[in-house]
């Protein structure tokens, strides 16, 4: 199993969601979070004061899938956020070695 998490644009989020879904993926998480890469935030004015917004608003998603449906959960959100400019985000793929549902006791891919 492995846990993909994107982090994404705001805006992005319900296209990524449906691609996700049309490719199967039914359960995921979503965290509002904030930070900077490349983009490195940008300068804004407010009341006659301009000053530096260092960290961006973002969405990180969270999933985890089988094996086998990891690469079209990943090329699905990339063809779903990607822009082409600076600041589309970044995916980041780990080992799952564990997964239990709380409520039956299920485990690994049947929790899944």
């Amino acid at each position: 199993m492995k846990k993909i998490e994107a982090i994404i644009k705001p805006f992005k989020l319900d296209e990524v969601r449906e691609a996700l879904s049309d490719v199967g993926i039914t359960g995921l998480t979503v965290t509002e979070v904030k930070g900077f890469g490349r983009q490195k935030g940008h300068t804004e004015l407010y009341r006659g004061a301009e000053y530096v917004v260092d960290f961006l608003p973002k969405i990180k998603i969270e999933i985890v899938v089988n094996d086998e449906h990891a690469e079209a959960a990943i090329d699905a959100i990339i063809k779903a956020e990607r822009t082409g400019k600076i600041g589309d985000g970044k995916i980041f793929v780990m080992p799952v070695e564990h997964v239990v549902r709380i409520r039956t006791g299920e485990t690994n891919e049947a929790a899944v």
